[in-house]
């Protein structure tokens, strides 16, 4: 007996061409195309979420370089001063008030100037 899987296919084929909307051409309307694209799309989303984390990181780390560099104190300096004064900002936070609240961060500089 044979059998046809056309309904199993046509579901598959659908699941497959319905995340690759949005591609370029024959990669979002043949079937073996898309596939391929979707295997590399997934693979380079899973990838980016790691590096993401480490992009927004080191650009932290130069935000707060900069505004350290202001008040004459360096990065290392002063979050080895931070360390030392028990203060637990992380460098998301330390960007941030380098960025909008240049006062604040002022006097977490001087915080750490003093535990030195």
């Amino acid at each position: 007996m044979r059998v046809k899987t056309g309904v199993v296919r046509r579901r598959r084929h659908k699941k497959i061409l319905k995340l690759a909307r949005g591609f370029y051409s024959g990669r979002r309307k043949h079937f073996r195309k898309a596939k391929e694209q979707l295997e590399r799309s997934m693979y380079y989303a899973f990838r980016d979420r790691k590096q993401k984390k480490r992009e927004f990181r080191s650009l932290w780390i130069v935000r707060i370089n900069a505004a350290c560099r202001m008040h004459d104190i360096s990065y290392s300096k002063f979050m080895h001063g931070l360390k030392l004064a028990n203060i637990e900002l992380d460098r998301k936070i330390l960007a941030d008030m380098a960025m909008n609240d240049l006062s604040a961060f002022s006097k977490i500089v001087e915080v750490a100037k003093k535990a030195l």
